[in-house]
């Protein structure tokens, strides 16, 4: 072969190796969690006092998700599954930390299950899987998993169990604390910087979170920002300029003026890093996700139409908005009723980075770990189903209200059962019939009702879930 064909051919293979290793580049990682923020509380779910253009424009871009749930009714649990891919009830973290005996009513007829304080370093997290194959991996905002998270020290905590201890090359504002002191400058956050005086954290999170992908884009390495906001939760406090705007907007879809002007300051923030990512040209190589931690925290949102909020096992308290924006993968507009839980993206962030589920690492130790969730790229490419049965949810804790009866849940297909620990009383649900969740099943159908509860408690038994205790007796 003459040199110059040899040279051609030659060239030729190395540009189609180029084109194979571009196709299969990882993506950039954009996982945004918002606090608190209810399944009724966006505009695209249907509430007609909140404005948020943004986020309504993200969901005509990607998929949203109509009955995506979050693994407990209250932060910490929720976003311990995320990072591990485990359930709650496996981890033992199944209430916001610390679990407090301040919670526990006075006539209590159960003493909630014991619980850690903290994400064990046992635990691989999604962040130091990513970190482990190249990827650069940042974390900014709230954390609250490690212990103490009281209002005092900047919520620092046990910082033995931080971020950066969990595989985060980057650590802003993740600390101990639930909520922070306040959402102006100064924020009195050990690893949050002030800022000029009354500077907004959601918009200083979002100036930290572009500053992250531009250094990042800067050292050509993929990365993986987890954006958690610790916006839309207590204390209530927006711009003086939304406050005004919202003086008047109340009714259903809203029971508190300042949440409404916290969403909006919410999305716009939001707003902000999705048009940075445009800006940078990170568009098309970025998955995007958006979703909450919980159901919105009662007296401020309102989750009709359904059933209560945050810290009960009804839908107003497990049910979540969910977008997820993924370009040449999801269909732009799409909306997917596929029932789907937050234990679902540590495996769907692997598998769309290249990743086996399982560790292939020399360092660690190669026994098969557990995982409580399954990817949903299937869905993001296409699929109108996923190879699971059954979705559990286990609350054995008083949450802050002290309000909820201690239990179980389980979602298969429309039905829906809550199992109640202190009287072992029923209620079973038809979601598509009955959304609200106000006609109790149970007796109708007694044997459907049965059988969850027996998949329930066999599911309790093989996750190794702590249940509550006996009040002990008085002499």
């Amino acid at each position: 072969m003459p040199l110059r064909s040899l040279t051609l051919a030659l060239l030729a293979v190395v540009c189609f190796q180029s084109i194979l290793a571009a196709a299969k580049s990882p993506p950039n990682i954009v996982f945004i969690l918002i606090d608190d923020l209810g399944w009724m509380d966006l505009a695209c779910q249907g509430n007609k006092l909140v404005e948020t253009p943004n986020i309504d424009r993200f969901a005509k871009e990607g998929v949203r998700f109509t009955d995506a749930y979050a693994a407990a009714p209250v932060c910490s649990p929720t976003r311990a599954s995320i990072l591990t891919g485990l359930s709650p009830a496996r981890l033992h973290i199944t209430n916001h930390i610390p679990d407090q005996k301040r919670f526990i009513p006075k006539d209590a007829k159960l003493l909630p299950a014991p619980m850690i304080n903290h994400l064990p370093l046992e635990h691989v997290t999604i962040a130091e899987r990513l970190r482990d194959a190249g990827y650069r991996t940042g974390f900014i905002g709230k954390w609250h998993l490690c212990e103490d998270g009281s209002l005092r020290d900047g919520g620092v905590g046990d910082a033995r169990f931080a971020p950066e201890k969990q595989g985060f090359d980057v650590n802003i504002a993740g600390c101990a604390y639930g909520g922070p002191p306040s959402f102006f400058s100064p924020y009195r956050i050990h690893n949050l910087p002030d800022g000029p005086q009354g500077e907004y954290m959601p918009d200083r999170l979002a100036a930290e979170s572009i500053n992250f992908m531009k250094e990042s884009q800067a050292g050509k390495k993929p990365f993986m920002l987890f954006l958690w906001n610790y916006t839309v939760h207590w204390p209530m406090q927006a711009p003086e300029n939304l406050l005004k705007k919202y003086e008047t907007r109340t009714g259903p879809g809203l029971n508190d003026t300042r949440y409404g002007a916290m969403i909006e300051a919410m999305d716009t923030a939001i707003g902000r890093v999705l048009k940075s990512i445009d800006d940078l040209g990170l568009r098309d190589d970025t998955l995007v996700v958006f979703t909450s931690d919980n159901g919105a925290f009662g007296g401020v949102g309102d989750n009709r139409p359904l059933r209560r909020d945050k810290g009960w096992l009804y839908e107003g308290g497990i049910r979540v908005p969910l977008i997820i924006r993924w370009p040449g993968v999801t269909k732009p507009g799409r909306e997917c009723s596929v029932p789907v839980i937050s234990t679902d993206f540590y495996a769907t962030l692997l598998e769309a980075a290249g990743l086996p589920l399982q560790e292939e690492h020399p360092a660690r130790d190669q026994v098969a770990r557990p995982q409580d969730g399954v990817s949903l790229v299937p869905i993001l490419k296409g699929a109108d189903s996923l190879d699971r049965k059954s979705l559990f949810f286990h609350y054995p804790n008083y949450a802050f209200h002290q309000a909820n009866p201690l239990g179980g849940a389980i979602r298969e297909g429309d039905f829906k059962l809550i199992e109640n620990f202190a009287d072992r009383s029923l209620e079973l649900y038809n979601l598509k019939e009955d959304l609200s969740e106000k006609r109790n099943l149970a007796s109708d159908k007694p044997d459907v009702a049965r059988a969850m509860q027996q998949r329930l408690a066999d599911w309790r038994k093989v996750s190794g879930a702590a249940m509550p205790l006996p009040v002990p007796k008085s002499d």
